[in-house]
């Protein structure tokens, strides 16, 4: 048997970091995400072990709960091989280029404050620069195909499959020899819905005999897709045709590619009133690019869109703000706009500045189309908070507010068992990335369904297989 700890994403969401000690091998980590909707001090806390162990970094995709503490890793001593699939390094070199510059950001304005009252002493430092980040592109990089096994050292080999979540990410199959038998852990990752709208389900994993599986979800399943999709076209046609403005604060990878296909399609099927559309994140305008050049790992629908027109997202309301002074410029636009902009959480990003001029307009709206952690601005939006406190002023929540939760990345309650029963010898459910409470559901019904032991992973808790 082997020990597994888990230093992130156990009885939370966020945060995923799991480490693996093979008897005769080397030392594996899957993912090194940032904890979100948390106190700072979780993010800049010891890992739990040293970095410098860590012969293998295997990355399962690149939201910034999985990926968003690896430059800490390669600062503090991780100078290891890291393993992942292209597409997911190059949208994790956004996010965590983008992370950088958030933090760098806000510990200048900290740094003047605390200088003004003569504790600059007392500000905590970024957990790392753009520098930093360009380190972990230094180390050795080896790129996985899906379905091709990878060799990790004698005996052990990972093969990562298509989790269907966001463009490149994998469920990662670890199979290894003990006592002369090979066993076999898998690790889910965020597993995808399966009606995605821009990529194709994920693939089954048949061998396990030991299962790290996610269960944001696994409390509940989604509502309908086809009735999120209507509930979102309806609101926005409502709100441009009061004169209204639509905010989406949504995440700049996987969700607003999938915002963009619906628009557009709307806008092909000619139910989408005339207006402006802004895409006003830089980090999602650099992943929609990047999804570009991956098309052939897209759904058949996406690829539809380039041969019709030559363009995956393009079409003509549609406006990409990069720079600054162009965010800015929307402002002076008094209707007619969608604006997609991050934090898909509200915890930061431009999304606050539309926020701040447009949230007190009840002719305006705010759609939320992802996942709001226990802690985010955007949780408590969607708890129905009356008002907000953006840059140290309050503004009062009169734009209409849409929670669609059916556009999840995650895959619901009865995808995940549809999931797991797809495994023919699968011994042990080991639950990982969710809230305890709805873990406790998710277990419950894995139980129930299959018979299967199943246990709620603990922060750093050691455990065998």
């Amino acid at each position: 048997m082997i020990p597994i700890q888990s230093f992130g994403a156990a009885e939370t969401v966020t945060g995923s970091c799991h480490l693996v000690r093979f008897k005769s091998g080397p030392v594996v980590l899957i993912d090194c995400g940032m904890f979100q909707g948390h106190t700072d001090h979780e993010n800049s806390d010891d890992f739990g072990f040293d970095p410098r162990e860590v012969d293998i970094l295997l990355v399962t995709h690149a939201h910034l709960d999985h990926v968003g503490r690896i430059p800490k890793l390669v600062k503090e001593g991780f100078d290891g091989r890291i393993i992942s699939l292209r597409a997911t390094l190059e949208l994790a070199e956004v996010i965590m280029l983008d992370s950088a510059k958030i933090m760098q950001e806000d510990y200048k304005t900290d740094l003047k404050k605390a200088q003004r009252r003569g504790e600059e002493d007392k500000v905590t430092p970024p957990l790392y620069d753009m520098d930093d980040v360009g380190d972990v592109f230094n180390l050795s990089i080896q790129y996985a195909d899906y379905n091709k096994p990878i060799s990790l050292s004698k005996g052990i080999k990972a093969t990562f499959h298509n989790a269907g979540h966001i463009l490149g990410s994998a469920s990662i199959q670890i199979d290894y020899e003990e006592d002369s038998t090979t066993k076999t852990i898998v690790f889910s990752g965020d597993l995808g819905n399966k009606k995605d709208l821009i990529l194709p389900p994920p693939e089954s994993v048949r061998n396990g005999d030991a299962l790290y599986i996610e269960s944001t979800y696994g409390d509940r399943n989604h509502r309908s897709l086809t009735e999120s999709i209507e509930e979102f076209k309806t609101a926005i046609k409502d709100t441009l045709i009061n004169q209204g403005n639509v905010l989406i604060p949504s995440f700049a990878i996987e969700r607003t590619q999938e915002i963009l296909l619906l628009l557009k399609q709307m806008y092909y099927d000619k139910t989408l009133p005339e207006c402006k559309i802004f895409v006003d994140s830089p980090m999602a305008i650099r992943a929609t690019r990047i999804y570009s050049q991956y098309v052939q790992e897209l759904n058949e629908d996406a690829q539809a869109f380039l041969e019709q027109d030559g363009s995956v997202f393009d079409f003509p309301y549609l406006h990409y703000t990069l720079k600054g002074e162009e965010s800015m410029a929307i402002n002076d636009i008094e209707s007619g706009c969608i604006i997609i902009a991050g934090s898909g959480m509200c915890t930061g990003g431009r999304i606050l500045h539309h926020f701040k001029h447009r949230l007190w307009n009840a002719r305006n709206s705010v759609i939320f189309v992802g996942y709001q952690a226990v802690g985010t601005l955007g949780r408590l939006m969607v708890d129905g908070a009356e008002t907000i406190r953006i840059y140290r002023e309050e503004i009062k929540v009169r734009a209409k507010t849409y929670m669609i939760n059916g556009f999840s990345a995650h895959a619901d309650q009865k995808e995940l068992l549809e999931w797991i029963g797809q495994f023919q010898h699968l011994e042990k459910v080991f639950l990982i990335h969710g809230e305890r409470d709805k873990q406790e559901i998710f277990k419950t019904a894995i139980q129930d369904r299959f018979n299967k032991t199943v246990h709620i992973v603990e922060h750093g808790e050691e455990v065998w297989v």
